[in-house]
């Protein structure tokens, strides 16, 4: 069995999630992340990450755990490499950034079932200074009504479009201009 692990911070809390191949998903053969609980198997609650964001699974031609990136207006960054179209190779180490949000892989296990003990890779925990805080700059986030289609600042979530009223639960992240707000 091949086995990934990621840890971040949520809500002050350092949370770890393994993805394992073969696992049960909501999708086959990936195992995805994002906001919402209806689609996703790991669910991330901060605002800046999408309902559906992005799916990892393991690649049998190299023998791999990839990423790929399911939102075209809130791409992932992996390695500090914007991901929009493309798959990318996971290895220990790897920073995955949904939106705000920084994921690491601290730890990769390679195994076979007929064989003895897998090889592990592992990192141990080390606090992130600014797992959830915004980089400096000009970017900022919006959550893009699924009905009226129009941008609610993060502070809605809770009580959803404030134009039409519908759950935004399901909204997609959307990156805004720095004077979009």
């Amino acid at each position: 069995m091949c086995e990934l692990i990621l840890e971040w911070l949520q809500a002050g809390q350092l949370r770890r999630e393994t993805i394992r191949h073969p696992q049960l998903s909501k999708s086959p053969g990936t195992v995805r992340l994002g906001r919402n609980p209806e689609e996703c198997d790991i669910v991330l609650s901060d605002p800046t990450v999408s309902g559906l964001h992005v799916e990892i699974f393991f690649n049998h031609s190299s023998q791999i755990f990839c990423l790929r990136n399911l939102r075209h207006t809130n791409p992932p960054v992996v390695d500090d490499k914007q991901i929009v179209a493309a798959e990318v190779p996971l290895r220990q180490g790897s920073i995955i950034a949904l939106g705000q949000l920084e994921l690491k892989v601290v730890a990769v296990t390679f195994g076979k079932p007929n064989q003895g003990i897998p090889r592990t890779i592992l990192l141990p925990p080390q606090p992130s200074q600014a797992a959830n805080q915004p980089a400096p700059g000009t970017v900022s986030y919006g959550l893009e009504c699924p009905k009226c289609h129009r941008v609610s600042p993060y502070e809605q979530l809770e009580w959803g479009c404030q134009w039409c009223g519908t759950s935004l639960a399901a909204a997609a992240s959307v990156l805004m201009s720095p004077n979009s707000n």
